[in-house]
């Protein structure tokens, strides 16, 4: 392990620091995933560290003894520090539940209730209320396990109505907002699936787009194709919506290629991929956003990150929080899932759920610890953040601060 860069906090920022500010200080190890720091590894961890919070963001960071002087500080006692986690990818705005769903597939029996449909019905019979505090409730939960930015998407509406209302309700909540209006063809559009191209690119697009930040599409057998998913992301690029994809979940398809062709923030899932899809994220600033929730709850396949990484594809891991298929708000365990089943080191899983996830949102000031970011901070009860994957299951997240400001 390289040594600690010995100007580390003269580096960072000036040794003043504004009176109101607070030292968090005793962190036995700190992730700041800036190579530039700590030990010069990806991760940039600083052993002894400190971290200075003033107003939402880091005014300071280094060795704790040579921390500067406020009047507010934190003694970490010795636990370990991470960036908040950045769950770049889940589907919180809908209603209903799908356990008989998900107990028949685990018990290895037929179920045919209906999936995403079940779940678009509950959701178009809920009431505003309702599905706001859906939101809230799994956002806190979140929250609660250190996730400090959250993306979530519509597509349980599929209606212009019920499409707009989702993202709105979304966007009382978070700031990363994607529509996914083009998450299945409705019953109502059986028969006519161009009909429904039709309306998620026009009419639906128009309603929504004013309440997304982002344009999403289920490219795969049995939803939409590659030449659907292409005019539905080119219709809402030209909206000012920037493109993201489910891509290559269930098998091989057109969707990563699809991705880096229209400059995707993020191809999701990347589960079945040829060479020729490794090679174009590798070459491509699409960040492989994988979902070992989904293969945990639905015995499928698991993703190659080892292959991807090895490539050099940049990766971030996601939870895919929904009713049907990843019914977890949990990135420590999306971390353990990674580190055992996909071939992830550690430290490469903690990276890919903070920096990795800020990557598929196009973010620099989340996922990083470093003078400027915005003050968003986990402590664990532990002394090292390998303890996600080592200490499987267990609630180690012990304080986060978003924005500066302490909430758990």
């Amino acid at each position: 392990m390289a040594a600690s860069h010995p100007d580390t906090a003269a580096a960072t920022a000036s040794t003043a620091a504004p009176a109101a500010a607070t030292l968090v200080t005793n962190i036995a190890s700190l992730v700041t995933n800036d190579p530039s720091l700590g030990d010069g590894s990806p991760l940039g961890l600083i052993r002894d560290a400190a971290v200075v919070i003033d107003g939402d963001h880091v005014a300071w960071i280094g060795e704790a003894s040579k921390a500067p002087a406020t009047d507010n500080r934190v003694d970490a006692a010795g636990r370990a520090g991470i960036p908040g986690f950045v769950d770049s990818h889940s589907h919180l705005v809908f209603a209903g539940d799908r356990t008989a769903e998900f107990a028949a597939r685990m018990s290895g029996r037929p179920y045919a209730a209906g999936g995403i449909r079940t779940t678009v019905a509950a959701t178009r019979a809920a009431g505003d209320a309702e599905l706001s505090a859906n939101v809230a409730r799994y956002l806190a939960e979140a929250l609660r396990q250190g996730t400090t930015t959250q993306e979530t998407k519509s597509g349980y509406g599929l209606t212009v109505a019920d499409e707009a209302r989702a993202l709105r309700i979304a966007g009382e909540h978070t700031d990363e907002v994607t529509y996914l209006g083009a998450h299945i063809v409705p019953p109502e559009f059986a028969d006519r699936p161009e009909a429904y191209v039709e309306l998620v690119t026009g009419a639906m697009l128009d309603a929504c787009a004013p309440h997304a930040r982002w344009i999403d599409v289920f490219c795969e057998q049995g939803a939409f194709d590659g030449d659907q998913a292409r005019a539905i992301l080119t219709a809402g690029r030209a909206r000012g919506l920037h493109p993201r994809i489910h891509a290559n979940q269930l098998g091989h398809g057109p969707g990563v290629q699809l991705a880096v062709e229209v400059d995707a923030a993020s191809a999701d899932h990347c589960t079945h991929l040829t060479d020729a899809d490794v090679d174009a994220l590798a070459q491509s600033r699409t960040v492989a956003t994988l979902l070992p929730g989904a293969e945990f709850s639905t015995r499928a396949t698991w993703p190659d990150a080892r292959r991807l990484l090895d490539a050099g594809a940049t990766v971030a891991l996601s939870t895919d929080c929904n009713p049907g298929s990843s019914f977890t708000s949990s990135m420590p365990f999306c971390i353990a899932l990674a580190v055992r089943d996909m071939g992830m080191t550690p430290d490469e899983a903690v990276r890919a759920a903070t920096a990795g996830g800020a990557a598929a949102l196009r973010r620099t000031d989340v996922g990083v610890l470093t003078v400027g970011a915005r003050a968003d901070l986990a402590l664990l009860d532990a002394p090292s953040h390998v303890h996600l994957a080592y200490r499987p299951g267990v609630p180690l997240v012990d304080a986060v601060w978003r924005r500066g400001v302490r909430v758990v």
